[in-house]
């Protein structure tokens, strides 16, 4: 028992904690437009085929492990993560459910701390945001949350990627939120207001938005100086007034099948066509986005495979957030503004 204690506080007295991505609100403005920046130059190596830039990025983590912790399925989350630690020359490593022990007869606890001491970091796709906190408290290594039941920061960096990228800036814009409260306009919308983007978030009346991310928001309004406004309303015609970004996501997530009925019930009218979006008065340069995987209750095909609609190249540009990501938190040790 002794031995066990003493070597703990060995271990931990001679090591600095490291930095996680938890949410969007934790990094400041400027860390959070240098990791967008920062996709938008690795985007740029990459399309380019720059072999020097691609074999010296190569080598930064060349040699180490990246663990995929996941304990829901994914397909954006899964690829980009792999390929991002490839970029670096990672050996990436999927941790499934039904891979490991935890769980089953190991703890989160024991389970953290032999991860983390085999691995570079640790992108970890929960269920719970207390399994977030409990990986960051015991971890040695940094923690990637690559979603859980209340953030999911990843999404907000390719989706803030993605929109610069259309509109050639962000300032000035306006992003509408058509759907349910969750974990992606919980950072989505952090993560525009940060970039100079008024958010207006349309939900049911029957559902409520989270208040720790209106207060936050309303704090980046009140910084601003007027510059950004944040508003939740329940019709979707008054937020999409206007809006340059027209923004919804699943209503059913993963664990809500059996809720499905009425979930519809609860979320009639808010299906996002091309009608809805024209009476409602978008500006004439609006795009659309979906974190996907997208049901064809949420939005129609008239939008969805639209000219409007850049669903692939924001889902593409989960890549660069996760290479973003990798730099950042691992390579630069938690320096996101080097």
């Amino acid at each position: 028992m002794f031995k066990r204690f003493f070597s703990f506080s060995v271990s931990k007295s001679h090591m600095s904690s490291p930095r996680h991505l938890v949410n969007i609100s934790s990094l400041t403005n400027e860390e959070f437009k240098a990791l967008v920046t920062k996709a938008e130059a690795l985007k740029r190596v990459v399309k380019t085929g720059n072999v020097a830039s691609i074999k010296e990025n190569h080598d930064k983590l060349l040699g180490k492990v990246v663990a995929l912790l996941f304990s829901k399925r994914s397909t954006r989350t899964r690829i980009s993560t792999e390929g991002a630690a490839a970029h670096f020359g990672a050996q990436p490593m999927f941790l499934g459910k039904d891979d490991i022990q935890l769980g089953v007869n190991e703890s989160m606890y024991d389970t953290t701390k032999v991860i983390s001491s085999m691995t570079s970091c640790i992108f970890a796709r929960v269920n719970k945001h207390q399994d977030i906190v409990d990986l960051c408290k015991d971890s040695s290594v940094p923690i990637i949350n690559s979603l859980c039941d209340m953030y999911h920061p990843l999404q907000a960096i390719a989706d803030l990627l993605s929109i610069k990228e259309s509109f050639g800036k962000t300032e000035g814009l306006k992003l509408a939120w058509i759907g349910d409260a969750n974990n992606v306009i919980n950072d989505l919308a952090i993560a525009a207001l940060k970039m100079g983007i008024s958010v207006s978030v349309s939900i049911p009346p029957s559902v409520s938005f989270e208040k720790v991310i209106v207060d936050d928001a309303e704090k980046l309004v009140q910084e601003s100086n007027g510059e950004v406004s944040f508003e939740v309303v329940n019709s979707p015609a008054a937020a999409l007034k206007d809006a340059n970004v027209v923004v919804t996501d699943t209503w059913i997530s993963m664990g809500e099948e059996s809720q499905k009925e009425a979930k519809l019930k609860q979320f009639e009218g808010y299906q996002i066509t091309q009608e809805m979006v024209k009476n409602a008065g978008v500006a004439s340069n609006w795009k659309f986005m979906h974190c996907l995987p997208r049901h064809p209750e949420e939005v129609a095909d008239d939008v969805f495979y639209s000219d409007n609609s850049i669903v692939f190249e924001e889902a593409e540009n989960r890549l660069y957030a996760a290479m973003a990501v990798i730099e950042a938190f691992v390579v630069n040790k938690g320096d996101l503004l080097k």
